[in-house]
């Protein structure tokens, strides 16, 4: 009931055009109730030879009631049918347009570390699917149930009028129908449910697995692959159908009782004929009451079924809407307008998780304005954690990050961001134009302001070169671009965002010499009077760095300039002579 009290609050804004819907509804379900007793008057007052009437009194009284049912049925209904298909489904479309709305914005202040542990796939199918199967609570519990119930009401109402007795006995095994459906569908929310999840494991993977295709390929895992693929669909297949069966089992009982009741009527109605205590015309009104009666009834099991799918599901999406933010604003928490430029880490320690150990462990730190700062150690000494500490992908567990000397958690995250720029090894480009992309730095530049950043990033030379120039769509993750192509419009797009602070995250790393030189050049350019930090694998690109940082273990081992390090002879100097004899060719190599 948690998760309906919620989906409440966006059906709220609705809530009038919901009214007038059912009201529309109401008569839509009510002009068929007059069918049976046309059925009536036609066979009691028209048809009957026992009648004192004369042939054209009859054929006069029949004109009159066909033609005022043929007004009835042709000219009212058609409009009343259409603005109530076309209300219903615009009041749900727009319900759904607002929790997907809510939910992308939900998406976008969720942590990096809920991403790190979330398949996408499940993201999306919550997003999508989920959301989608919430539209049958508002199509079916707010409006079709309603008008159901409706419909058997006042049918029952006209029945008992006619027939107590009769009525009585159409209606003798509604208390039945009742347990039966309470008894079956009280375990058709959690078969749902699973099943939902079993399906957003099958779309988590497959995701996954078709960006993953070229490493499929390449180590010719088709076969494994295959079977990884089969395991999760088995899945689902299982968990479908043991809804299935429950659901079918629910159908054939319910069902029979709903088909036994219409033949009890006939039974004692047609008794009730021959013995005379009811007419004929009766009889056949109470056969078309009880189909009007046990339709809506037949509607009301699909209902239930197809409600239980909808609160599982709005169980579901409101479980993603809960997750924490593991970033948030202070209240009353400044924006950041300007920076000068000097960031300090004052004893600073990080872990991901509470049971987790500490990735950084007591970090001090100090930079000043204009400073290159260029951090390097061995893989998993802590060295792209600390970056990611600057623009509050992740919180401190221990310390203080300031800026300017004010700590970054009493500002606002999204004001902090708008001052850093980032380059990082695998930058993400969207499947839109290279200009799209470029401006991803600032929405709002001309085409003049893109073309100056992708000359600065020494992009404009190849984007020209491409089929549609700056217009060209560059596929999903930029695949259409060679990876030091895709590099020089990240930086162009930092270019364009023009920040105070800088972060190259092994930004020239597995890139030919070519590209690296081209990408080297924007990235001095750029870092150009910027606090910049650069994070490195190969040494011989940051000898010019104004201070190197050499990491191990989440600790800073060494710091100084390069000539500084190479003098002191420690850990720099080994890894950078390890580097220079790597690089420099064999002479025993034959070619």
């Amino acid at each position: 009931m948690y998760s309906i009290k919620r989906y409440l609050q966006f059906v709220k804004p609705y809530k009038w055009k919901i009214v007038l819907t059912i009201i529309i509804g109401l008569l839509k379900f009510g002009i068929p109730l007059m069918l049976p007793l046309i059925y009536k008057y036609v066979i009691d007052d028209i048809i009957d030879p026992e009648l004192n009437l004369t042939y054209d009194e009859r054929v006069s009284k029949l004109l009159w009631v066909m033609g005022i049912s043929f007004f009835v049925f042709l000219v009212l209904r058609p409009p009343i049918e259409y603005f109530r298909q076309y209300l219903a489904q615009e009041v749900s479309s727009k319900i759904l347009y607002d929790i997907r709305d809510r939910l992308f914005d939900h998406i976008q202040k969720l942590s990096l570390k809920f991403y790190s542990k979330t398949k996408s796939g499940e993201i999306i199918s919550r997003v999508i699917h989920d959301v989608e199967q919430t539209k049958t609570f508002v199509l079916t519990g707010l409006m079709n149930i309603w008008l159901d119930m409706a419909t058997i009401l006042i049918a029952v109402g006209i029945m008992l009028y006619m027939d107590p007795i009769l009525t009585v006995i159409a209606v003798s095994l509604f208390p039945i129908y009742g347990f039966s459906v309470k008894y079956f569908y009280s375990r058709l929310r959690q078969l749902t449910r699973n099943r939902s999840q079993a399906l957003a494991e099958v779309q988590g993977h497959l995701h996954e697995r078709v960006q993953g295709v070229p490493v499929t390929r390449g180590f010719a895992l088709e076969d494994h692959e295959q079977n990884q693929f089969d395991k999760r669909n088995y899945n689902y297949l299982d968990r479908a159908l043991r809804f299935t069966s429950w659901n079918a089992k629910s159908y054939a009982v319910t069902h029979t009782i709903t088909d036994l009741a219409p033949l009890l009527v006939v039974a004692t109605g047609a008794y009730f004929v021959i013995g005379g205590n009811a007419s004929l015309g009766t009889l056949v009104a109470f056969i078309g009451f009880m189909d009007r009666v046990y339709q809506p009834l037949r509607r009301l099991i699909n209902s239930m079924t197809q409600l239980t799918q909808s609160h599982a599901s709005m169980d579901r999406v409101f479980e993603f809407m809960d997750e924490k933010y593991d970033i948030t604003d202070k209240p009353g928490a400044k924006e950041l307008s300007s920076v000068h430029g000097d960031v300090a880490f004052e004893n600073v320690s990080f872990q991901y998780d509470d049971e987790d150990e500490m990735v950084l462990k007591d970090i001090n730190l100090n930079i000043k304005k204009g400073e290159t700062i260029a951090l390097v150690g061995m893989s998993g000494g802590g060295k792209s954690t600390l970056v990611s500490l600057i623009p509050r992908f992740y919180d401190v567990s221990k310390g203080k990050l300031k800026i300017d000397g004010t700590d970054i958690r009493d500002v606002q995250a999204r004001t902090l961001r708008d001052q850093v720029g980032m380059v990082l090894q695998d930058n993400i480009l969207f499947s839109d134009s290279v200009a799209s992309n470029i401006r991803i730095g600032n929405p709002d530049a001309t085409d003049e302001e893109v073309v100056a950043a992708a000359k600065a990033a020494n992009a404009h030379d190849f984007i020209m070169e491409l089929p549609k120039g700056y217009e060209t769509e560059v596929g999903e993750r930029g695949v259409k671009l060679s990876g030091g192509q895709k590099q020089r419009v990240a930086i162009a797009r930092v270019f364009l965002k023009n920040p105070p602070l800088l972060i190259f995250d092994e930004a020239t790393s597995a890139l030919d010499l070519e590209s690296e030189h081209l990408i080297q050049e924007a990235l001095e350019k750029l870092a150009n009077n910027r606090t910049t930090f650069i994070v490195a694998h190969r040494l011989s690109t940051i000898t010019h760095a104004d201070r190197i940082v050499l990491m191990n273990d989440g600790e800073i081992k060494e710091m100084g300039s390069h000539n500084e390090l190479m003098k002191k002879k420690g850990l720099y100097y080994n890894l950078f002579q390890v580097q220079e004899l790597d690089s420099q060719p064999d002479d025993n190599m034959k070619v």
